[in-house]
């Protein structure tokens, strides 16, 4: 707390005047001699009108009449409540912002012979501060940093206040008061950004969706390829595989026939078996087609099959031929293999 002298008698705002009369109408102590000061206080002391010395706590001893305590000056932390004021944003809008002050008197002398009133002092410096302060945030700011804004005001009091031994430790806003346009307004804001996350949020998740689906598409697709492919490889394989396996029956089959032919009476065996297949195949000419082509002597069994063998015997000599050409010794083996011996 400060006491002063009631000499120092200032002009006070309403809102807190109470409480600062008070203190300053609380009587200061009497010279008696022997005097006891009480921890966290510093009396100062005058010798004629003029400073003298700052009494310590504890045992002091005074001249009468010549020595008068002057001032008495709290070392605590003092807590002063800045009264509610108005305040312009850099854009413009009206606030009404109250705060809380910290601070500590650190030089008694100072605080009694640099300022008249220190605590009116640093209420005014604090009021202005904010002002200034306020005036260089918008409106979203201003919610936003208030921290950075305490801060800021203490080291802008802290810069003025040296001058009067006072410290500001520390300057909290209480309260911040919108005009009830621009509260709305704000709600407003509010309302439409959390629609505008929602509408977001939504259509990412009908986005990832579609992606979803489209890639379980793609996935799809690749395995139903993979699969036709491994089908067709398999039916491919299959394929060949049979294609081989008739080509070896049939080559199985051609040298059977070659080595019956080779054998005795083998010509009679193949003039039996073409004569067979003839009569078969004019069975079966008239249940498939009502167009029927007959040869002009269709009557004539054995000279058809005399035909088949003759034309039988020409493409054996013209194999015989071929292989002579190639190599005469294994042409010669093979043209007894292939032209059977005469009946």
């Amino acid at each position: 707390t400060f006491r002063h002298s009631q000499r120092t008698v200032p002009t006070v705002p309403a809102l807190w005047a109470t409480q600062a009369q008070q203190r300053w109408a609380s009587s200061l102590p009497m010279n008696t001699v022997v005097l006891f000061v009480p921890q966290q206080e510093s009396w100062v002391v005058e010798r004629m009108g003029r400073f003298h010395r700052i009494l310590e706590p504890g045992l002091n001893f005074l001249i009468p009449i010549l020595d008068k305590i002057r001032y008495v000056q709290s070392l605590k932390e003092i807590v002063i409540d800045v009264p509610e004021q108005s305040a312009v944003s850099l854009d413009n809008v009206t606030l009404q912002i109250d705060g809380v002050l910290y601070l500590r008197i650190l030089d008694p002398f100072k605080a009694s012979y640099g300022v008249e009133d220190p605590e009116y002092a640093v209420t005014q410096l604090a009021q202005t501060t904010m002002r200034s302060e306020l005036g260089k945030l918008t409106l979203d700011k201003v919610f936003r940093e208030r921290e950075t804004l305490n801060t800021n005001i203490v080291h802008s009091i802290n810069q003025a206040s040296d001058d009067w031994g006072i410290r500001c430790l520390r300057y909290e806003i209480k309260d911040i008061h919108v005009p009830p346009r621009v509260k709305e307004s704000m709600q407003m804001q509010v309302e439409a950004e959390r629609k505008k996350r929602a509408t977001v949020l939504e259509s990412e998740g009908h986005k990832e969706a579609a992606i979803n689906v489209a890639e379980g598409r793609k996935q799809a697709q690749i395995l139903a390829s993979e699969g036709q492919k491994t089908e067709q490889i398999n039916k491919a394989a299959g394929e060949a595989n049979a294609v081989l396996a008739k080509a070896e029956a049939k080559a199985k089959a051609i040298r059977l026939l070659s080595d019956a032919l080779a054998e005795q009476n083998g010509n009679a065996a193949a003039s039996l078996s073409v004569a067979e297949q003839y009569v078969s195949a004019f069975s079966n000419l008239a249940k498939e087609s009502n167009t029927i082509l007959l040869p002009s002597n269709s009557g004539d069994i054995s000279g058809m099959v005399t035909q088949a063998m003759t034309i039988y015997g020409s493409l054996a000599k013209q194999s015989s031929k071929k292989l002579e050409s190639v190599s005469p010794e294994w042409a010669m083996e093979k043209s007894e293999e292939l032209v059977p011996p005469a009946p």
